[in-house]
């Protein structure tokens, strides 16, 4: 059974434009997740917090299997930003912005005062999560941590600066010469 880092490594590149683009079960769905991956991934981010928090967020549609797998193994809800808006009562939208893509997320189940831990697949331009900091904070909803499992971007520090937050993330990686790179790694 491959690692979850090496299945990193040998995970194929695609461009948008000039985005280069990791393709990996975890932030793709593919070419397949498998129960030993899923399993790693959760017990890496486990590893990297308490989850003492009143929800998981996660993310549309990526980090479903993430936010089931840690509801699954930790006990704590966890609930959707989506990329369609129900309309229900205190639903709240924000701007999405991305390397190669710009969208409408909107936020569901979170109340003013919610101890909330954001979980994410990927960290790259930081765009979806700075509008996502924004919206859980004009909410009034209290962030006890943030946990990226791929952070690509260059963006990290400036986002914990103006958030006042630190990010924690599983791997830190940069995609060179057509390969990802594990730049860092918690185990």
């Amino acid at each position: 059974m491959e690692s979850l880092k090496e299945t990193l490594e040998k995970a194929p590149i695609v461009k948008f434009g000039e985005y280069e683009y990791f393709i990996h079960p975890m932030s793709d769905g593919i070419p397949l997740i498998t129960k030993e991956l899923l399993e790693q991934t959760i017990d890496r981010i486990m590893a990297l917090s308490e989850l003492d928090c009143d929800k998981i967020l996660v993310i549309e549609a990526m980090g479903l299997h993430l936010g089931a797998g840690l509801c699954m193994r930790t006990g704590v809800p966890f609930v959707v930003a989506r990329k369609r808006s129900y309309g229900l009562p205190g639903e709240m939208e924000f701007s999405q912005r991305t390397g190669y893509d710009e969208n409408k997320i909107y936020l569901n189940g979170i109340e003013k005062g919610d101890r909330v831990i954001i979980v994410d697949d990927v960290l790259s331009t930081g765009g979806t999560l700075m509008g996502l900091l924004g919206a859980l904070t004009e909410m009034g909803a209290e962030i006890e941590d943030i946990i990226i499992l791929f952070n690509k971007g260059h963006n990290k520090e400036k986002i914990e600066q103006e958030f006042g937050i630190t990010i924690k993330t599983v791997f830190d990686v940069k995609v060179e010469n057509g390969q990802v790179k594990v730049l860092d790694d918690i185990s």
